[in-house]
């Protein structure tokens, strides 16, 4: 099943915590790692005073079941020294399941797709940069949409 996956983080080594989220991914034998966008440096969301964000969007294919998947996210977050501490605060990795196989799933631990993804401009960008014919929960091509922030691509990192 294919999955898209968001991630990002603003504390520690951000491109050494990018790299080591598509690697940990990558390594997983139910996991294969198919696209991964380039890397964005984007404005804070939620809470503003706090350094900017360097996000990415990754497709994978997965044989893994949603809540699953959550957990091999949550662990890699946990080991990347990941604190749950303020809403929407800084962080040193966040990954965020956008959608699995078109699926609709809502339980108190995972909602797909993600509930806010067509709000915010740092998981549009790079979204469509690897999908641009993807079909957002609107019903519009994500190609179609502009969300909120501003967002930078980073260019020699």
């Amino acid at each position: 099943m294919k999955a898209y996956l968001s991630i990002g983080g603003n504390l520690g080594d951000h491109k050494k915590n990018l790299l080591e989220v598509s690697r940990r991914l990558s390594e997983h034998p139910q996991i294969k790692l198919k696209k991964q966008s380039s890397i964005y440096e984007t404005e804070p969301w939620g809470k503003l005073d706090q350094p900017n964000f360097w996000n990415q969007v990754l497709e994978i294919e997965t044989d893994l079941a949603p809540l699953e998947l959550l957990g091999i996210c949550q662990q890699i977050e946990n080991d990347l020294g990941r604190k749950r501490i303020i809403h929407w605060g800084p962080r040193t990795v966040d990954i965020d399941i956008l959608s699995y196989d078109n699926r609709v799933w809502n339980d108190e631990r995972l909602t797909i797709p993600h509930p806010r993804m067509e709000e915010r401009e740092f998981v549009l960008a790079p979204l469509r940069e690897i999908a641009p014919q993807f079909i957002l929960p609107s019903g519009h091509q994500v190609q179609d949409v502009k969300g909120h922030g501003e967002v930078y691509l980073l260019k020699n990192i």
